[in-house]
């Protein structure tokens, strides 16, 4: 039979997964003066709503004796012994027994009772649902200036910006989602940038994804709370960078590359007649951008591997062409390009019985030719990293030798 709202389960009594419509899941550490409430608001909506589900709580390790206060309540509680945020809520997903997930901090900061708009967007279809608090509504107190005007509207519009989803608030702790889809993804962050992990996987591996509004309220617990602002700040921005190294890397990179190439084709179709000063500018821009741009797809390529990243179907299409040989052919083309420039030009000097050189013209070949040996030794270096990484891989179990 089903169990609805303020009947807990318990491991002997435990009704199978598919009983179970919804999971109410909290992370907790030292959560005791506030974790009763949040209990009793989730059980209130499941009985109000006449919804079958359980109210989980993931404990991290709390010494307050939050565990025994939530358990009193009616919660189902499991220990999680590995620390942090991702990792508590991680283990809640794993042992979650309802079809949907709603997750929330254990802090009285968000209204457990309120629950409604969730749950009707993932009947709808949705597989991810977002809370947007600053629609929803921030009381007075709850969020520092800080946050609220600096912190979260950069890294939601950052967000937005590398992987194109329509959310007004990337980083809100309460959110939704079909919890089969969720564990698909793959989710690994241990931290608070699991919120970010979350959301980023979701959006590149097209799932549906709604936004409905929350309230937030200040917490009441009387202590600081575990969110550093700058250095929580900093690991969602470096984890955004690094999860979509596009804009850190590729974009600049070939902005830098188009650039220093198209002065080099412009220089020697003779549209274009720069000094020797330019020629050395472009060669800078030209190897810069080819460097930046190998850095993004070994971080990619690292990112999938690692499990981080899901293999994106770009990079499918491309892996049968992406051999470490290649790279060895390309890069030794190139270094050969840029021998062969400098042998002209040593064999010029020799037919001028190696006299004085004019520097205007000599460099016009030598600063050419040196930065194809340079983008040369590039792609062999880049390649062989790349080779050692995947054998690497391979050697662990993780993965096909091809």
């Amino acid at each position: 039979m089903a169990l609805v709202a303020d009947q807990p389960l318990t491991e002997a009594g435990a009704q199978a997964p598919a009983a179970l419509e919804l999971t109410v899941l909290m992370p907790c550490l030292n959560e005791a003066r506030t974790v009763v409430a949040c209990v009793d608001a989730a059980h209130r909506f499941l009985r109000t709503a006449g919804i079958a589900g359980e109210v989980l709580v993931a404990d991290n390790g709390s010494s307050d004796g939050s565990q025994a206060a939530a358990a009193a309540a009616g919660a189902r509680v499991v220990q999680v012994p590995r620390r942090g945020y991702g990792a508590a809520l991680q283990a809640g997903i794993e042992a979650a027994r309802g079809r949907f997930v709603i997750m929330g901090d254990s802090d009285a900061s968000y209204d457990f009772s309120a629950l409604r708009a969730f749950v009707d967007a993932l009947r709808g279809g949705a597989d991810l649902v977002m809370g947007n608090r600053f629609s929803g509504g921030i009381a007075p107190g709850a969020m520092p200036a800080l946050h609220r005007y600096l912190g979260n509207p950069v890294l939601s519009f950052v967000g937005r910006l590398f992987f194109r989803v329509r959310i007004g608030d990337f980083h809100c702790g309460m959110r939704g989602f079909a919890r089969d889809a969720v564990r698909q993804l793959g989710l690994v962050s241990p931290g608070m940038e699991f919120a970010s992990e979350m959301v980023a996987k979701a959006a590149l591996g097209g799932l549906r994804i709604a936004e409905v509004p929350t309230t937030l309220r200040p917490d009441g617990r009387g202590r600081p709370p575990h969110l550093r602002t700058w250095r929580d700040g900093w690991r969602h921005l470096r984890f955004l960078l690094l999860f979509c190294p596009r804009w850190l890397f590729l974009y600049p990179g070939l902005l830098l590359a188009v650039l220093g190439l198209g002065g080099f084709a412009s220089e020697a179709a003779g549209v274009l007649h720069v000094g020797i000063h330019s020629l050395l500018y472009m060669a800078a821009g030209t190897v810069l951008g080819a460097q930046l741009i190998a850095l993004a797809l070994l971080t990619k390529w690292v990112g999938v591997l690692s499990g981080v990243v899901p293999q994106q179907r770009w990079l499918q299409r491309l892996s049968p062409s992406l051999k470490l040989e290649h790279g060895l052919l390309a890069g030794l083309l190139l270094a050969g390009l840029g021998l062969l420039g400098s042998a002209w030009l040593t064999w010029d000097w020799g037919s001028m019985g190696f006299g004085a050189l004019d520097p205007t013209q000599t460099m016009r070949v030598a600063i050419p030719a040196v930065t194809l040996m340079i983008l040369g030794a590039q792609v062999i270096a880049g390649s062989l990293f790349a080779g050692a990484v995947h054998f690497s891989w391979v050697s662990s179990g993780r993965g096909p030798s091809e």
